[in-house]
């Protein structure tokens, strides 16, 4: 009965258009009316919980990072050192999406941001060049989704505060997971690509490209200062946020000169509503988290799932397979607020790591961004590309499951993840 009222009010709420903010609250309350302990201070006083965590500071200032980057013109040099480096090879512009996009995730953590920035400035070349825009568009979602995967991860600093664990070793383990998932792309658009017709740029010569490399040093240096200072505890992930958000402005500002104060005034305004809108939903979901564990709704997930239980190979593929399905209507945040409090106990209970739980757990709702019905990534290159969504759908479903294959090779080989954390930390 508890699990009917739990789900019904909250799919219920979602499905007539409810905020999912909200929509976490109506389970909340609805729980409560079930166990007839109604009381409006305590929903208030989970609210004022949920946003009260000092980590959480980090997600404003690593969202003002990735839009000051855009903003100051440090991502439109990466994206032309990537150029200068792979242009001339065939399918060169595919190879500039993957590493643009590598670097761009160790400096944001947003999948929607980053594979925005891929695509207003990577499409108008494409499609100059001959590229198969649907499958470029493709290419740019799966390759935005390693965001939250690489540190700095918005989403890892969501699951450690929601799940109570480390996020400097979330952001430590997402390191090889980002890269295998990197060199995914890389293989499955060799393949595709092998007897593509596009035109290629000119080989540019050793010259232009260190004049790429020296323009771009900025923007690169940023990812060696947040890895190596969370590494060696130099400073926290909040601290890190920080840094980078303040470099970003000084890089803009000072170096390259192109952040103005009306383009300042317009990054500050979208990482501002960004943010409100993360910073609801974390605190909506304390409200759920705390009558989830009222109502002890893990043990009755541990009784559902007991056949598992015993293999824990089985057990984080039948968890897999269940986040899979739910992030293909939810963001990766609501997913993590709804669905961590639930997973974490009966994670504990068979014994698997947390760190490496939440590695899989984020992975599997990020390749979520890019599946039908919702794929808020997907939406996104969409209107960018202005193509339909079947057409992206079509040219995403290769990479889609080149990054389904990582996260099963993940799922039964665990020390692919835990072994590179252990030489991290």
């Amino acid at each position: 009965m508890t699990v009917v009222v739990f789900l019904g009010s909250l799919l219920g709420a979602i499905g007539i258009g409810v905020p999912i903010s909200f929509a976490l609250m109506v389970a909340g309350v609805a729980l409560m009316l079930l166990f007839g302990n109604l009381d409006a201070q305590i929903l208030a006083q989970k609210l004022i919980d949920g946003a009260d965590s000092y980590p959480l500071m980090a997600i404003p200032f690593f969202l003002i990072a990735g839009e000051l980057m855009n903003a100051g013109g440090l991502s439109r040099r990466i994206v032309a050192f990537a150029l200068a480096l792979f242009g001339h090879l065939r399918g060169g512009l595919g190879y500039v999406v993957i590493g643009t996009g590598l670097i761009l995730a160790s400096l944001s953590g947003s999948a929607i941001a980053d594979t925005a920035t891929l695509a207003v400035m990577l499409i108008p070349l494409m499609r100059q060049a001959g590229y198969d825009i649907p499958r470029s568009s493709g290419l740019m979602a799966a390759t935005g989704i390693i965001a939250p995967i690489i540190p700095p991860s918005v989403g890892f600093v969501i699951l450690g505060v929601t799940a109570n664990i480390s996020i400097v070793s979330l952001f430590l383990a997402g390191i090889v997971p980002g890269l295998l998932m990197a060199a995914s792309l890389t293989i499955t658009w060799w393949l595709l690509s092998r007897k593509d017709t596009a035109n290629v740029l000119p080989r540019q010569p050793l010259s232009e490209v260190l004049k790429s490399l020296v323009s771009a040093v900025w923007a690169l240096f940023l990812p060696v200062i947040i890895l190596v200072g969370l590494r060696f505890g130099v400073f926290t992930p909040t601290e890190a946020g920080v840094i980078a958000a303040a470099y970003a402005l000084f890089v803009g500002l000072f170096v390259y000169r192109e952040l103005t104060p009306a383009k300042l005034y317009e990054a500050l305004l979208a990482a501002g509503r960004m943010t409100a809108v993360i910073m609801l939903l974390v605190a909506a979901s304390m409200v759920t988290a705390f009558m989830i564990a009222i109502a002890n709704l893990p043990g009755a997930l541990i009784s559902m799932l007991s056949p598992f239980m015993d293999s824990p190979t089985m057990l984080m593929a039948a968890i897999a397979l269940m986040v899979f399905i739910i992030g293909m209507v939810l963001d990766f945040a609501p997913a993590i607020a709804i669905l961590v409090p639930v997973f974490m106990p009966v994670v504990k209970t068979a014994g698997i790591d947390p760190i490496y739980f939440g590695v899989i757990f984020l992975m599997v709702a990020a390749i979520g961004m890019i599946t039908p019905p919702v794929g808020a990534v997907l939406n996104t290159v969409c209107g960018i590309s202005k193509i339909s969504m079947a057409a992206v759908v079509k040219g995403v479903w290769p990479f889609l499951l080149a990054e389904v294959l990582v996260v099963v090779l993940l799922i039964i080989f665990p020390d692919l993840v835990l072994v590179p954390m252990s030489w991290f930390r």
